[in-house]
């Protein structure tokens, strides 16, 4: 047996008899085996805290490994293994209104994929997380649980999918966002992509986090899609119209509920939107509005139709291309030619004179540069050289004053007018 708290669960969810108040107080007997809580919490607030009925506490980040515990902003899931019997309690900021539901079993129910189904096709599928044949509904629990959806090939051979292997192609979502009519309603609704290769596929659909995990089988045949679109250029761009040739299989869709609408997305801010209906053959061409401006044109398209089987689609068609290019310029006449060839010998010749005039005048400038350059040098060194002269003379008259007179410059030689002594006094 398993014991699921549910937060804020409605009447038509989960019967009144069948519920009953909690203020965060539970009591579990012997015969539970496993303990299941899916706690609302007030958005944002801390992860609850649990009291056993033997006075210890177990947080989302301090638990027994026999407890598997995932937290989220507004609640938490947690599935204890053979829990202790007594009186249990929840510490924290739970929502009020909750209330407990013993279930036997927790499991995921998922729409299959309608057929004939097609490539392109947008479809709405939708899936519940379900105890006791009960669908659960707590605000948050997009938060708590991920989907997943895939497509796994069958390998048939003549499948276009026939090595494709698995591929994901969306997830569930109880958002209230795209698909999904209402958030927090416990209907996930798929967002399902169906651009794949054709053939034959087994849709998977898990539903899991941390403490559970749920999977659901299916089934399907993607079949080609039965419209195709084709792009018609004019014989002359410029002048005439584009086309778009459109073919409707009808041995798989009613022709005369088939209705279309085109946008045209071009250059400098196009953008036209063009409706088709009406049709009365399988193969009709629609003609483009007239385009003058150059560049890259885009056209986008969907399809609602009916199928034979009488179910309604809408299809998204695959996206058309095709550029207006600008013409090239005629060639030029022999006169046309001759002027170009003048014209660009008149620039030439301008241009080498002047590349000669720059160059002479780069020379002379360069010329008189150095030569000024080398006058100056010549200067500074005669005016050197004359200093030096000058120092050293005044050196040598310096140094010669110090010194005195030489023996050269001495006279040796006696006066003539001095008396002879000695001999002359005698006498």
């Amino acid at each position: 047996m398993t014991i699921m708290s549910v937060g804020q669960l409605s009447a038509n969810v989960v019967p009144y008899t069948q519920a009953s108040e909690l203020k965060n107080r539970f009591r579990i007997d012997h015969m539970v085996e496993q303990l299941t809580l899916f706690v609302q919490r007030e958005y944002g607030s801390a992860p609850v805290v649990i009291v056993l009925p033997d006075g210890s506490k177990w947080h989302s980040s301090r638990h027994p490994d026999s407890v598997k515990w995932v937290d989220g902003l507004s609640g938490d899931i947690i599935i204890i293994d053979k829990p202790i019997p007594g009186p249990w309690q929840l510490l924290g900021r739970v929502a009020q209104g909750s209330t407990i539901q013993k279930v036997s079993e927790l499991h995921i129910e998922v729409e299959p994929m309608p057929q004939p189904l097609y490539q392109g096709e947008r479809i709405k599928v939708v899936a519940s997380l379900m105890g006791d044949d009960q669908r659960m509904r707590m605000p948050g629990l997009d938060y708590l649980v991920n989907w997943t959806a895939k497509f796994v090939s069958e390998h048939l051979p003549g499948d276009e999918n026939f090595a494709a292997g698995t591929l994901i192609v969306g997830s569930y979502k109880d958002n209230g966002e795209a698909l999904d009519e209402s958030p927090d309603d416990g209907v996930f609704t798929g967002n399902i992509n169906l651009n794949h290769p054709w053939g034959h596929y087994r849709f998977d659909v898990s539903a899991a986090n941390n403490v559970f995990s749920r999977e659901v089988r299916s089934e399907f045949e993607l079949l080609p899609m039965p419209i195709s679109v084709d792009i018609i250029e004019p014989d002359d761009p410029l002048t005439g119209r584009w086309q778009i040739e459109i073919f409707v299989d009808d041995t798989q869709l009613n022709l005369t509920d088939t209705y279309f609408e085109f946008e045209l997305v071009g250059p400098a801010g196009l953008q036209l939107t063009i409706p088709l209906r009406d049709l009365t053959s399988t193969r009709t061409q629609l003609m483009l509005p007239q385009v003058s401006d150059f560049g890259s044109y885009r056209i986008k398209g969907v399809a609602a139709s009916t199928a034979l089987a009488g179910r309604e689609i809408l299809l998204t068609l695959p996206e058309q291309f095709f550029n207006l290019v600008r013409p090239p310029d005629p060639p030029p006449t022999a006169e046309e030619l001759a002027a170009i060839a003048a014209k660009k010998a008149a620039i030439a010749e301008a241009k080498a004179k002047e590349d000669a005039m720059f160059w002479i005048i780069t020379v002379n400038a360069l010329l008189l540069v150095l030569g000024t350059i080398a006058l100056l040098i010549w200067r500074k060194r005669q005016n050197l050289k004359q200093a030096l002269a000058v120092t050293a003379a005044r050196l040598e008259e310096e140094r010669a004053k110090e010194m005195g007179p030489t023996l050269d410059e001495i006279d040796l030689t006696m006066p003539e007018d001095i008396p002879e002594t000695g001999k002359d006094k005698n006498e």
